[in-house]
């Protein structure tokens, strides 16, 4: 533990703040110039926000093309370094909000961004070639405590470690979710005929349990290092290029800056500059700062192991699914239907809910947190209009392209339904390996 108040060159930092304000500044101007923020914040009349944050909605009219202007400048002012923790603070304050006020494009890059601001808000990554220093030379430093490269390195270890977990069931090993994922680019251009082939979809599902079980401790070991480095690049390149998931594959890479010996990212990225961190300086531990990233990291360890404890295979129920680095692992269709019944009159009707929601949206209602939620806005509609009613829902889900299942007790009145936090709501029905399902 003492060691890791070591001072150490910060280039890897400094290269990584620039890294990583360019990356967001990139995910917020490119969300205007794609349509992203008009087909999921502008369009809709409302967005599934997560559980608790209803009151959390996008700004109206024009307003969240402003919003997202705002964190690309504060991500330009990241990169440069200029009033550094103010332009970090307001980035992360804006990004948590549209992570928390829609989940119609979740996202687990979303939630890794948010984790890092967090990270790169204790950390002194304004000391060099930044306008901060420029401005103040008394911050100006050569040198970090290296409890910095202990904490990236921590954090993409849990990345990496519970994604390779979390590969280890039969759709993964079997091929069959790969095989589904490429199958709409069979024709893609020139690699169209490798993406169909039958040998393809197992390659990929087994290089990606070797590379995210093995890529940590290839970086860490200086004989591995460089090998690791280039089958990192040609992954993430190759998942930027077929998946299309925004700025993760560049952010991913971002990190590699933390493996290599400070020195020589200096020399690679600041070759006029050679400054020598002072061995003699005696760094005090900063108990607070250690004590938060213990709670930060414990946290991060709980969080994806939480399914295991709930009733269900999470790759149904969906119940302790998000904030767990179950990445790219399942493909949900389903059909949904909402009945309502007048308490008072007994009349009965369908909810025209497909007019109401977007293509996106729609993949909601075939979780348990979209389906419940809808259900509380319908009822809200009602209680609007002065009516009393009951909600019955008939939703079927198939995963990863099987047979379609019943999905929640048809029997439920979910206008009176309550939402379980922490454990699982017992409406959703459960099944066996042969399909039968398991009585509550």
């Amino acid at each position: 533990m003492k060691n890791l108040w070591n001072p150490i060159d910060n280039a890897p930092l400094i290269v990584f703040r620039i890294f990583f304000g360019f990356l967001i500044a990139a995910e917020s101007f490119g969300a205007i110039l794609t349509g992203w923020v008009r087909k999921v914040l502008v369009q809709p009349e409302f967005t599934f926000s997560h559980i608790g944050f209803e009151w959390l909605q996008p700004l109206p009219g024009f307003g969240m093309y402003g919003y997202f202007s705002v964190m690309g400048t504060m991500g330009i002012a990241v990169m440069l370094g200029y009033k550094y923790r103010w332009s970090l603070g307001i980035f992360t304050l804006l990004w948590t909000g549209v992570y928390l006020m829609q989940k119609e494009a979740y996202n687990n890059h979303y939630y890794l961004l948010i984790l890092v601001c967090i990270i790169m808000l204790f950390l002194p990554a304004n000391r060099a070639v930044s306008i901060d220093a420029k401005q103040n030379p008394k911050i100006k430093t050569n040198y970090m405590p290296k409890f910095v490269l202990a904490v990236m390195i921590t954090q993409m270890a849990i990345v990496y470690g519970f994604a390779t977990i979390a590969k280890f069931y039969p759709d993964w090993l079997d091929g069959t979710f790969t095989r589904n994922l490429f199958q709409p680019h069979k024709n893609f251009p020139f690699f169209g005929a490798v993406f169909s082939s039958e040998w393809f979809p197992l390659f990929i599902a087994y290089s990606g349990i070797l590379f995210d079980g093995l890529i940590i401790p290839a970086l860490l070991w200086k004989k591995t290092r460089t090998i690791a480095f280039i089958a990192s690049l040609i992954f993430h390149l190759f998942n930027a290029v077929t998946l299309q998931i925004g700025i993760f594959p560049f952010f991913a890479l971002s990190f590699v800056v933390f493996f290599y010996p400070p020195e020589k990212i200096r020399k690679l990225f600041f070759r006029n500059q050679n400054p020598v961190p002072d061995t003699a300086l005696n760094l005090k531990p900063a108990k607070p700062i250690l004590l938060f990233f213990i709670l930060f990291f414990t946290l991060q360890l709980v969080l994806p192991i939480r399914h295991w404890f709930i009733k269900g295979d999470v790759l149904w129920t969906e119940e302790g699914h998000r904030l767990s680095w179950r990445m790219m692992l399942r493909q949900r269709n389903g059909t949904i239907t909402y009945r309502i019944v007048d308490k008072q009159t007994k009349e009965q009707w369908m909810y025209p809910h497909q007019s109401k929601v977007t293509f996106k949206q729609y993949s909601l209602l075939n979780k348990p947190d979209g389906i419940w939620q809808y259900a509380q806005r319908i009822k809200k509609e009602y209680e609007a209009q002065g009516k009393d009613i009951s909600i019955f829902i008939d939703s079927r889900v198939s995963v990863n392209n099987k047979p379609y299942l019943m999905f929640v007790d048809p029997a439920v009145d979910f206008a009176q339904a309550k939402w379980n936090y922490f454990s699982h709501n017992n409406w959703i029905i459960r099944y066996d390996s042969q399909g039968n399902p398991i009585e509550k």
